[in-house]
Parts: C-alpha cells; structure tokens; sequence
C-alpha cells in the first residue's frame, strides 16, 4: 500500500502543518491553471498513476510549461501515459499541476522502521533530489532513534552539522523535519519520504523547507491508517475491476495485496506471504494470472469475499487453482481453506462445472482438519487435487503446479472433461 506524489502527499502534509508546493488536480479549470502559472511562474505536470509508481522523471513523464498553451499540450500528452519499469506497464489516469519552487538547495529526507538499527532511522542528506542510490556514504546521515520519545529537533541538527550542510538550511528544517514523526507514527506508517524538499528563498531572505514530492507505505495491519479515510482506489496498483473489487475488503484484518500480471494467465494463485509471493511471483512468471498476498490470518468472511472476487474473475480461464503458502504461525488453515473451498463450491453451483486441477502447498495451525474440508468439497465436485504440506520445499511445489499447468495444456484438460463427465 503506497501513496506518491503531491496530489495525495499534500493531504497528508497539511495534517502536521508541514509546508509544500502548491498542487492541482486533472479537475483544473484553464483559468486555473492560468492563475497558479502567475502566481509560480511555472507549473510542473506529472501523470497521476495508482500504488505507488516512480521513475516518472527519468522516463521523461514530467512536463513543465510557463504559459497555459505549453500546459495544455503537457496535459494531453501524459494525462494516459504509459510507463514500463521493467516489472508492469502502469497506465496513468489524469494529472497533476505543481507550482514550480524556487531553491538553491534540495534536501532528501526519509523515515523508515530499520532491520540494522531495530528502531526507526531518520535518513537525512542536503544533496537530495537525485536517488538516494547514487550518493556516497559520507553525504549521508542515517540517525536511529526512540520510538517512545520520538523524532527531536537536535536528531535533525546534529545530522546535518555533522554532513557539513550550509548553515542557512538547518533552523527551518530543524523546525520542521520533527513534524513528519507525528504523520509518520500516528498513521500506520512504515515509510515516508520527501524528496527533494526544496529550501526556498523567503520574506527577509530566511529560507522555507518546502516538501515538492511524497512519498509514504503502510502496514495494513495496523489499523491507524484507517483514520486517514482515504478511498481505496488510490491503493490499486492498476486499474482493473478486479484490484478495484479486491481493494474494497482493506477494511478486514489481514493482507490483500493484487495486481494483475497476465490477463492470458492459466494459473490462478492466492499466495499467502511475502516470501511467497516473491518466489511464486517469479517462478510462475507468464503463467499466472495475480501476483497476489493474502497473509495475516483473514477472517472467513473476508477470505471468502476473496475467493468469490478471484473466481469470478479468473476461474474460467484457468488449467490450475494453486493455493501456496510458507508455514503459518498465526494464521488459521482451517478457516482459510473453508473460506476457498465454500467459495469453489458456490462458483461450480453458479456456472456449472468446468476442468481444473487444484494444488495446495501449506501449513500451520489446523492444516490437517482444513485440508480435510477441502479435500471433501473438492471429491463432492469431482475436481483432480494434490496437497503438499509444511514439509514440502515450496519451490518443488511451485514447479509440480507448473507441471500440472503444462499437461493441462497437452491433452489433461480434455482427460479432466471426460472424468467430470463435462459435455
């Protein structure tokens, strides 16, 4: 769950006070625009795209224009833009009008929870506004701290005297930077970043920490995110009525993470785990229909939502039901499968039956008593099925499933037909 950009980050923002570019939606009248050119003297477009997309810059989606004629063009030319990062081709879906800041200095500033630190870490540089990536290591704080007292005024000084920034910086972003800890904490948060954060020129020459783009992630299990109310279409990371539809049910306990891979796909996979779905992800690659992670012991009610969406969408055009995760600690197996298979059980009872061969690959609390309630709806409803337990290396699993897919294509699903009796 990501939120980028300015559109969405300035909401955000105003929530601690904290000041930024002025920023417009697609819904911008011409004289609107018009005026905020004058106000700025040059405005900048971007293309609004949902979950959380970067690399706009460098993909040459940034236009900016210092006249309303130039601003229009822009306008047309991304408002459906598409860009390719080399994992999806997101499809943009509007814009947003920036005023331009004015600065000599920008400055990169994030927080983030720390696996070296175990604590959250300020990392803090004056040489932002390019990829944290490319810097050196001595142009670069990363300061740990107390999560009970806090981000303080004197974390953000010391990191910057101690980097050599120019002094004229330091007393607005020490002023400033400490807000975000509130935005951050109070919310859900796991990341938040401003980059660049542009220092510009104020009344008597002080200079203004200016945030000019946003970027932040969630812990969905964390419920203090639900206080932003924010709509759930920002948080598809496409735009198919599938993620929109899957998106609704972020309101329950546990993870619903989607985006489509392959519409063409022929194996469906609710994949419960990080870890699993990153493997799964990779290894299915063209095969699959979602990437997709349903960890963090869903409910019945909503795991049953789940299956009833994921069926209804890509059940029909599927060789393999492949339901695969590491072994839970916490979530139980039991209602997780009850919830999938009522939820296959209701699909055969609504369209009739059709060939699919199913693979489940899991453990934890209550495998055993799950898989024998699936494995009892599944020989009511006639469907070939192999299960793999907690013992079973996920990555044979993934390529028995494979396996099982490619047959399908060969002749099985004709074999599958026969023995469902399917005309």
């Amino acid at each position: 769950m990501q939120i980028t950009g300015m559109l969405w980050g300035s909401k955000l923002l105003d929530l601690v006070e904290y000041p930024h570019s002025e920023v417009g939606g697609p819904e911008l009248s011409v004289d609107e625009i018009k005026a905020m050119i004058k106000r700025h003297g040059e405005v900048f477009i971007k293309p609004l795209f949902k979950g959380g997309v970067g690399k706009k810059g460098k993909s040459g989606l940034i236009g900016r224009a210092k006249n309303i004629a130039d601003a229009l063009k822009e306008k047309e030319r991304l408002y459906f833009a598409e860009l390719n990062d080399g994992i999806r081709i997101s499809k943009a879906d509007g814009v947003s009008f920036e005023g331009a800041v004015p600065a000599k200095y920008e400055v990169y500033f994030s927080l983030s929870e720390s696996t070296e630190y175990r604590a959250p870490t300020m990392t803090i540089t004056h040489h932002g506004g390019v990829d944290i990536e490319e810097l050196d290591d001595d142009k670069i704080a990363q300061v740990p701290f107390d999560p009970l007292t806090g981000l303080k005024a004197f974390h953000v000084s010391n990191a910057l005297v101690d980097l050599g920034a120019p002094p004229e910086i330091i007393s607005p972003l020490v002023q400033n930077l400490p807000k975000l800890w509130d935005l951050y904490n109070n919310y859900g948060m796991i990341m938040l970043e401003l980059n660049p954060i542009r220092m510009m020129p104020g009344k008597g020459g002080r200079l203004a920490a200016i945030a000019c783009d946003f970027k932040c992630a969630f812990d969905i299990d964390d419920p203090s995110w639900k206080r932003l109310k924010l709509p759930a279409h920002i948080f598809a990371s496409d735009y198919s009525e599938f993620e929109q539809e899957i998106n609704q049910l972020r309101t329950y306990q546990g993870q619903s993470d989607v985006f489509v891979i392959n519409d063409q796909g022929s194996i469906t996979a609710p994949t419960f785990g990080g870890g699993a779905n990153a493997m799964v992800t990779e290894l299915l690659g063209e095969d699959a229909t979602i990437s997709s992670d349903f960890g963090g012991n869903p409910p019945y009610e909503k795991m049953n939502d789940i299956s009833n969406i994921t069926f209804k969408y890509w059940l029909p055009q599927s060789n393999v039901l492949f339901i695969i995760g590491g072994k839970a600690n916490n979530t139980d197996i039991y209602e997780t499968l009850r919830a999938i298979g009522d939820g296959l059980r209701m699909f055969f009872q609504k369209n009739g039956p059709q060939p699919l061969f199913v693979v489940v690959g899991r453990g934890g609390p209550n495998l055993i008593r799950g898989m024998a309630y699936f494995r009892d709806i599944l020989d009511t409803l006639n469907i070939p099925y192999r299960f793999f337990g907690h013992d079973s290396a996920m990555s044979e699993v993934i390529n028995y499933a494979l396996a099982v897919n490619q047959w399908m294509k060969n002749g099985g699903k004709e074999e599958i037909e026969a023995h469902m009796n399917i005309k």
